[in-house]
């Protein structure tokens, strides 16, 4: 082989080029194991605490080598019995040899496999959450100081009546707000499985306790007290309920839709030439075509969020498909599914952060489409006020139909501009000069109450939410390529 290590193997994507350092770290090896050593310290302190023969003196000296893992011995020891909880059971005990006896005392693998997921996963959901505000905080910025800029709207990407730059923002902001609910709701319900045993009766712990189910109940709430939850799930089999993985993934896939939307609409205005996402001096948007600016992160948005969405029905085919008190074909898939679904998301949400931050808008471009349309939006009031001049409303509707016609024909066919408001000044039915009909194109007569919606929407749904996360805002993006 040449080369090194790193140029001779799979390398995730997800890790080189996307995710965080931060999200990167809470989905670790490192994570994982530092977070087993945490719980078998809770439990050993629960069983303490609940009069078992465990010593303070072996917890701490459980509590001093809590950080400082043995991997060496660790992965020696699973060669040999090809098991990685009792492996990491054996070096805790190299290193701890008055608590070796203790460590682990009456759980399963799941004790540390489950629950040390279950807080993985709802550290992946704080650092989602803290990342959705601060794209929330960046595009309520951005609505508000676009809030009176009329532009074209659009339905089925045809010419519509206007609306304002800043309420089309409000659209994005509406979905992430609803992906806001739902992250949050999801991470005060997140519980622990606590120490069910091996087909979730708690058998051994009743074991352990002579009887006492009192104590075994207590057991589990200390248990998630200690790793700071509120509660565990108060039945389940060998494992907690694979269908919480399925709403996690959910919610993750709720967001990469959201913001594959933006995307979406970010990339057609580029098209447009109206607004435009950063493009940095020295970057390069074709290798032939070298004036091309490609919308390449809106574009890795799209894509990573496509991988999101279809990934998220891994964890709902595995919760469905699980026999009974458990079966293992849940693992591998779980190792891949879930974490990549919290790598891809984390990746997306730095790329929103990092397109809005620097969202580039041509004002007068957007001018220029709109008041290329805006004859035609504005016909129903030169109707109105041909009408209050004395005219008739259906011999003067059939005109502007035809008309209309007439200058979408001169627009499309010949290629000139938008001639209605000469053909309805030249029109005598109508009793209007050019210079009045002029005066009704002021855009912000069409925009309705966007401007107002917009200022509205932040301050009573937006504003809210970021002034009560305060500590959470002022983050900023890097984007690896």
């Amino acid at each position: 082989m040449r080369g090194n290590m790193s140029e001779n193997r799979y390398v995730s994507p997800l890790s080189e080029r996307y995710a965080s350092r931060e999200m990167q770290y809470i989905f670790s090896p490192d994570m994982k194991f530092k977070t087993w050593r945490k719980l078998w310290i809770a439990l050993a302190e629960a069983e303490h605490e609940l009069g078992l023969p465990v010593t303070g003196e072996q917890i701490e000296e459980l509590k001093a080598h809590q950080d400082d893992i043995n991997y060496d011995v660790a992965k020696e020891r699973e060669k040999l019995v090809r098991h990685d909880v009792m492996s990491h059971v054996y070096a805790y005990g190299v290193q701890c040899p008055k608590a070796k006896g203790i460590i682990h005392l009456g759980a399963t693998s799941c004790y540390v496999g489950d629950n040390t997921d279950i807080i993985v996963m709802t550290e992946g959901l704080k650092l989602v959450k803290k990342k959705l505000l601060n794209v929330m905080n960046e595009l309520a910025k951005f609505a508000l100081k676009y809030k009176a800029l009329p532009t074209l709207a659009f339905t089925h990407f045809q010419p519509a009546q206007p609306t304002t730059v800043g309420k089309r923002a409000c659209l994005w902001l509406q979905e992430l707000k609803l992906d806001y609910d739902d992250v949050c709701y999801l991470i005060d319900s997140m519980c622990l499985l606590g120490s069910k045993g091996t087909t979730g009766t708690q058998a051994s712990f009743l074991e352990l306790f002579e009887g006492d189910h009192e104590k075994i109940k207590r057991l589990d709430q200390m248990i998630a007290k200690k790793m700071g939850f509120a509660a565990c799930y108060a039945v389940s089999g060998q494992t907690y309920s694979r269908k919480v993985d399925t709403r996690v993934v959910n919610v993750l896939a709720g967001i990469a839709a959201s913001a594959h939307k933006f995307s979406n609409d970010i990339r057609l205005l580029q098209h447009l030439k109206e607004i435009e996402e950063p493009f940095e001096k020295t970057q390069i948007g074709s290798s032939a075509m070298a004036y091309k600016r490609n919308p390449m992160r809106s574009e890795r948005i799209a894509s990573l969020a496509r991988y999101v969405m279809v990934d998220a029905l891994n964890p709902s085919v595995t919760s469905a498909t699980q026999w009974f008190e458990r079966t293992l074909d849940d693992s591998a898939n779980k190792r891949l599914s879930v974490p990549e679904a919290f790598l891809a998301v984390d990746g997306i949400l730095d790329l929103y952060l990092n397109v809005v931050d620097g969202l580039v808008v041509y004002e007068k471009v957007i001018e220029k489409h709109l008041m290329a349309e805006l004859p035609f939006m504005a016909t129903e009031n030169i109707m109105m006020d041909a009408v209050k001049a004395g005219g008739d409303r259906q011999e003067l509707h059939e005109k502007i139909r035809t008309l209309s016609m007439e200058a979408g024909r001169n627009v499309k066919e010949r290629g000139l501009e938008n001639n209605l408001l000469e053909l309805i000044a030249a029109d005598p039915t109508f009793h209007m000069s050019l210079e009045e009909l002029k005066k009704s194109m002021d855009p912000a007569k069409y925009t309705g109450r966007a401007k107002e919606q917009t200022e509205e929407f932040i301050a009573e749904v937006i504003q809210p939410i970021l002034d009560g996360n305060k500590e959470l805002l002022g983050m900023t993006a890097e984007i690896m390529v």
